[in-house]
């Protein structure tokens, strides 16, 4: 039988080289498309589902589109069947599924690619493989990237191991082609769109709204309050209540949720400052018609200054007490010597500035003024006690009570010897007794006398004498039928000649005493014949300076030491 030619291939050969070559064209194609991964490649949807979007990419298998990559939100559109789709195949899942995204950043394939978006701090995509050492590794379209933890944009562990699987974004920080070492930053686009969302939260803020924000910190001067993700503004502790805040502290905590008005916002230097007291009418807005001058008002001392002291009236009006009207007394020098912090009163009113926002307050006047009745109470003369408050060169200051004062000069602290400063004898706190000489109650001034106490030679004499005993005195002076008289030491008496006495009725009209011829004859008649001349009558008389003479004590007055004599027959 003749053989006939064959082409040296069985059939079956034939067949297998077809297949083969078939599959490896297949195979061939596969890979172009998948190494195409990256790039925007066009689908048609074919099926959705809670859970994926499937989309057909003209290939073996469909592309799935997870559903925590599609598209949501405002201005999203809603996937239907039907609809083209542009994604991005980001790899295969357990199924052999394309994984689809619709980020739309470049996905670099080559190290010339990486060099640009490197040069121009381009963004590009990537997909978290697994954590490793120090951070994570990424598949950034074939080439693997090293994301540290510290650029990674999340705090923990716990969070960088959720990023696996996912695809982000990241920028190039770090390129060695030699090497084939790629790092990548994450953080940084993460910061960078969270400036952006603030600067528009930022641009959308205004003058005079009303927002809710978190209390972040507490400093002495006031509080941090965040408005905004990413946004502070500063609450002033002079602008958190009408009432005095000492210390934001004492009202506030990190963390408290308050509504605040936003009261100045100031673009250059991104500072916004906050109120929350401007949220309730301002107190002093009645407080003009609410305080009358004059009024007797109750408050509570807030606070204590050099000048005075603040008393709150009402939650948001303090009134000034200022320490001039403390005290009756000059010697206030501090209003702690009066009054403490928290101690309630009761003041008047003595003046209302509203647009000033200031109240003038008087405590002393709740007592009354002590000077009203000082003219009865420290008539001249009158004995006083006290102690000694001050002592300047010229005399001592001394308290009589109730805010008043009374002054003894140096010249009339004693008798015993002349001081040149008033220290000489007393001192701060010393109780004296003295005697008012002169009250200017318009002035406020009480002139006291402390040697009128003292008991002097007069006092003394006084003290060791009787009506009607005799005595010896040198004759001082004679003036107009009176003889003044020196019985010792600082003791001197007033001595009225008979004669020269003037009737009761010529005494009493003032006019001088006319002489009564009849009686005066009588008189004289009735001297010669008891033996008595004119020579007599001229002896007892005939009285002249310098002389002693004997006397007898008239009367004596204690009270205004005053002594009366007459010359003994």
């Amino acid at each position: 039988m003749e053989n006939l030619p064959t082409s040296g291939v069985s059939p079956d050969a034939d067949t297998t080289s077809e297949d083969i070559s078939f599959e490896s064209i297949l195979s061939r194609f596969e890979q172009e498309h998948e190494s195409a991964g990256g790039q925007a490649v066009q689908g048609t949807v074919v099926s959705v589902t809670p859970e994926a979007v499937f989309v057909d990419l003209g290939r073996k298998m469909d592309g799935v589109l997870p559903a925590d990559r599609v598209p949501r939100g405002e201005g999203a559109p809603e996937i239907r069947v039907g609809d083209i789709m542009v994604v991005n195949i980001t790899g295969r899942d357990e199924e052999g599924n394309y994984l689809l995204s619709t980020i739309r950043v470049e996905r670099p394939r080559d190290w010339s690619a990486f060099e640009r978006a490197f040069a121009g701090k381009l963004a590009i995509a990537g997909v978290v493989e697994e954590v490793v050492k120090g951070g994570l590794r990424v598949d950034c379209g074939g080439v693997k990237a090293f994301l540290p933890a510290s650029r990674s944009g999340v705090r923990d562990q716990a969070e960088m191991e959720k990023l696996v699987g996912q695809e982000i974004q990241c920028r190039i920080i770090k390129l060695d082609i030699a090497e084939e070492d790629l790092v990548v930053d994450r953080r940084a686009l993460i910061e960078e769109e969270a400036a952006k969302a603030r600067e528009q939260v930022f641009l959308a803020l205004a003058e005079g709204a009303v927002v809710t924000g978190r209390v972040r910190s507490l400093t002495d001067f006031g509080a941090f309050v965040e408005i905004a993700p990413g946004i502070d503004g500063l609450l002033h502790v002079a602008d958190i209540s009408w009432t005095r805040v000492n210390k934001p502290a004492d009202v506030l905590k990190p963390g408290d949720s308050i509504e605040v008005k936003i009261l100045k916002i100031n673009p250059a230097t991104r500072k916004i400052s906050l109120g929350r007291k401007q949220l309730v009418p301002d107190p002093w807005t009645t407080a003009a018609e609410t305080y009358k001058t004059g009024d007797r008002v109750r408050g509570t001392v807030t606070r204590l200054a050099d000048f005075g002291a603040f008393v709150e009236l009402m939650p948001g009006v303090d009134g000034l007490v200022h320490v001039s009207e403390l005290s009756w007394s000059k010697k206030v020098r501090k209003p702690s010597d009066v009054l403490s912090v928290g101690e309630q009163v009761e003041v008047v009113v003595l003046g209302v500035h509203a647009a000033e926002k200031r109240i003038s307050l008087g405590l002393k006047q709740v007592l009354g003024d002590p000077w009203e009745d000082a003219a009865t109470r420290f008539a001249p003369g009158t004995v006083v006690e006290g102690p000694v408050t001050s002592v300047t060169n010229f005399g001592a200051f001394i308290d009589l009570g109730n805010g008043v004062e009374g002054m003894v000069h140096v010249s009339d602290i004693t008798r015993e010897k002349r001081l040149n400063h008033a220290r000489e004898a007393l001192t701060a706190g010393q109780q004296v007794r003295a005697a008012v000489v002169e009250l200017d109650a318009a002035k406020r001034r009480i002139r006291l006398s402390m040697k009128q106490l003292e008991p002097t030679p007069a006092d003394e004499f006084i003290a060791a004498h009787q009506p009607g005993e005799p005595v010896t005195g040198r004759v001082v002076d004679v003036h107009a039928g009176r003889i003044r008289v020196e019985l010792g030491e600082g003791v001197t008496a007033d001595c009225r000649l008979a004669a020269s006495q003037p009737n009761a009725a010529e005494a009493k009209s003032g006019e001088a005493p006319r002489a009564d011829l009849s009686s005066l004859t009588a008189m004289l008649a009735a001297k010669w014949k008891q033996g008595g001349g004119p020579a007599e009558s001229t002896q007892r008389h005939n009285i002249r300076p310098g002389e002693i003479r004997s006397f007898k004590i008239v009367s004596l007055d204690p009270a205004a030491r005053k002594i009366e004599v007459e010359l003994a027959e």
